[in-house]
């Protein structure tokens, strides 16, 4: 399995963790595609620039979308501006995917032919997999997880990466999730502050 997929898998099993919006959810899918890239050679960073490698044979669909979309010739792209371009509907399009794959389940009522509730995960090998790598405090995926907020990854001392590229995607991946929910707490603020002063004097 992947990273991406390990770190959905995680998400959704970390009953006891935060909420966790889709968008957050995206740009950590995002970082988690850079960094099996960088692992699998197919790019380098050049300070914060991806650098494409050779185009490795990728099974993975969307990790051979991630793959086919670098950008090939200079200026290359910035890990931050990946994040938020690769990142837009990321979490939806990997859910998907799972779903296809029979990786999701519904529930059925028995008297019902028709599926009834969320979706929710299969118990498979990959899920069981992705845990114990959580579980393992695994560096990538549990600061990845971290920075979600999940329960199992580490929160307070970021997990040692000997890796100085693979570092400055995790960084990246931390600024962009904070970057994101402070922008949804300004606009939450503001609309607030609209409401107030429409609100009739006897609204209460």
């Amino acid at each position: 399995m992947t990273t991406p997929r390990d770190l959905l898998f995680v998400a959704m099993d970390m009953e006891s963790s935060p909420t966790r919006e889709r968008g957050e959810l995206s740009l950590a899918l995002a970082g988690a595609e850079l960094i099996d890239l960088l692992q699998a050679q197919a790019i380098s960073l050049d300070g914060d620039r991806i650098v494409p490698g050779y185009r490795p044979s990728v099974a993975d669909r969307l990790m051979d979308e991630a793959a086919s979309s670098v950008a090939q010739q200079p200026p290359y792209e910035a890990v931050d501006d990946w994040l938020w371009r690769r990142g837009r509907g990321l979490a939806t399009a990997y859910l998907a995917a799972l779903e296809a794959e029979g990786q999701l389940t519904q529930p059925r009522r028995r008297w019902l032919r028709v599926r009834t509730g969320p979706l929710t995960l299969a118990d498979s090998p990959a899920r069981r997999a992705a845990a114990d790598r959580l579980a393992s405090q695994e560096p990538v995926l549990a600061d990845l997880a971290a920075a979600l907020g999940i329960r199992g990854g580490r929160t307070e001392d970021p997990p040692e990466v000997a890796d100085d590229a693979v570092a400055t995607v995790l960084a990246a991946v931390h600024d962009a999730v904070r970057e994101l929910e402070f922008e949804r707490q300004r606009r939450a603020i503001d609309e607030e502050a609209f409401s107030n002063i429409w609100r009739a004097p006897g609204d209460g």
